[in-house]
């Protein structure tokens, strides 16, 4: 089990100076509105791709690119945010886990930049940082899981696929046997980060996602289901299948969907 994978404000602003601080929201957000103090640009539609090395992942080159540039190193620790409760900044994280960079150095702000604004300094000054030299690796456990490893699971008992979709999403079509659980309802509303743990589990065990189960996410294009990855991975869980093709793929490939009103 990592620590610290989803930091609390207070935790980001006593290591300020010695963790790198990723903003994804788009330029006109860290430039007009502004940012947490040393935090570097790198908005979600940089590195979101239809054509890189698999489904949604931005390419190699690309990545190691925008991680230089940002003068990111494989070895540092990575607090990322946004301000969509985290889902964005947890599509971040997600994609620096498989192009190799250390599990246990990426890190999701709690709450998001709202949260930050209510008790901790901004800026709109920008950094500039050194540019390094960053070469993606090879994950040591890959989460990923294929079309072929979903279809599979269709009829193991012993794993539950999770739809991180909205409801109404989920009911108009979603793969069989799958069971929905909306990425938000894992987030408070009022103080916009997680719920508290209790309250977790307790939203995780109603569709039966339970530390002990083999978890196999998916939503449409990878973006929701990387803040429930982010989720389960803080919480324990060691077993989660990161569907990045989801819905789409599977779709263009003829898999079985089943909707509500069936």
């Amino acid at each position: 089990m990592y620590e610290n994978v989803v930091v609390p404000a207070e935790w980001v602003a006593e290591r300020s100076g010695s963790v790198r601080i990723v903003d994804v929201r788009d330029a006109w957000e860290f430039d007009g509105i502004g940012h947490v103090p040393g935090a570097v640009n790198l908005p979600f539609a940089e590195f979101r791709s239809e054509s890189g090395d698999e489904g949604m992942l931005p390419g190699a080159e690309v990545w190691e690119s925008l991680l230089s540039a940002a003068g990111i190193a494989p070895d540092d620790d990575i607090v990322a945010y946004d301000d969509t409760h985290g889902v964005f900044a947890a599509r971040f994280l997600v994609t620096a886990e498989l192009y190799g960079h250390p599990p246990d150095r990426l890190h999701l702000l709690d709450g998001d930049f709202s949260a930050w604004n209510r008790e901790h300094r901004t800026t709109t000054e920008s950094p500039s940082p050194a540019e390094s030299e960053y070469a993606v690796g090879e994950p040591e456990q890959s989460p990923l899981v294929d079309y072929d490893t979903i279809r599979a699971a269709l009829d193991d008992p012993e794993a539950v696929i999770v739809d991180t979709r909205e409801a109404w999403e989920f009911a108009e079509g979603h793969l069989p046997g799958a069971v929905n659980l909306d990425w938000r309802d894992l987030v408070d509303d009022d103080t916009r980060g997680l719920k508290p743990a209790n309250e977790l589990a307790g939203v995780l065990a109603d569709v039966g996602v339970t530390p002990d189960t083999r978890v196999l996410l998916y939503c449409n294009t990878a973006r929701r289901i990387s803040h429930t990855y982010v989720v389960l991975r803080s919480l324990g869980y060691d077993d989660v299948g990161f569907y990045e093709g989801s819905l789409t793929e599977w779709t263009e490939r003829g898999g079985p969907v089943e909707s509500e009103a069936e």
